[in-house]
């Protein structure tokens, strides 16, 4: 029987990352070193091919020509000219959509068209998918990254940025 007190240690609890620096030995409980091999064959799969491998190599590109010298918000330009995106899309946050306002208009000075679709794009009662009554007290109508993404999709997007989308309502919109 499984001891419910023992940990599973991964990439967090290691201090070593010779996966980056290549310069001693992998701890023993790395996911390096003991991934199955079919999840790898899976992602270099992916990554090998045209649009991902195509998307990787311009995130590389990136990363290298700016990582630590670059804002996020210049990175994102550099990436997205990289991948030839004309149209950008931006799934904000309400609370957040005066900080969009100014990314938008960043984003439009260097040549970009955006459309931005805030969560509460639909204004749909949060009790029409059984979200309790009492979740009303910070706002009736619910956020819907379901909505967003869709909206985007509808706008025929190159890219899709996420602003400040709460805690589980960003995994819904990937």
């Amino acid at each position: 029987m499984e001891n419910k007190n023992e940990i599973c240690l991964s990439c967090v609890d290691c201090h070593v990352f010779n996966c980056h620096y290549q310069d001693s030995k992998y701890p023993e409980f790395c996911l390096t070193t003991n991934m199955n091999k079919e999840t790898y064959k899976r992602a270099m799969d992916a990554l090998n091919s045209a649009e991902d491998n195509r998307i990787a190599v311009a995130a590389a590109q990136v990363e290298y020509e700016g990582y630590g010298k670059r804002t996020r918000v210049e990175e994102v330009i550099q990436f997205a000219k990289k991948i030839g995106a004309k149209k950008i899309g931006i799934a904000t946050c309400l609370g957040l959509i005066e900080e969009s306002r100014i990314l938008t208009k960043i984003l439009r000075v260097n040549g970009f068209e955006v459309v931005g679709a805030v969560c509460k794009a639909g204004a749909t009662p949060k009790t029409e998918i059984g979200i309790p009554q009492e979740c009303d007290a910070v706002g009736v109508n619910m956020c819907n990254p379901v909505l967003q993404a869709e909206l985007l999709n509808d706008a025929g997007t190159d890219l899709n940025l996420i602003m400040g989308l709460c805690v589980g309502h960003d995994s819904l919109f990937m």
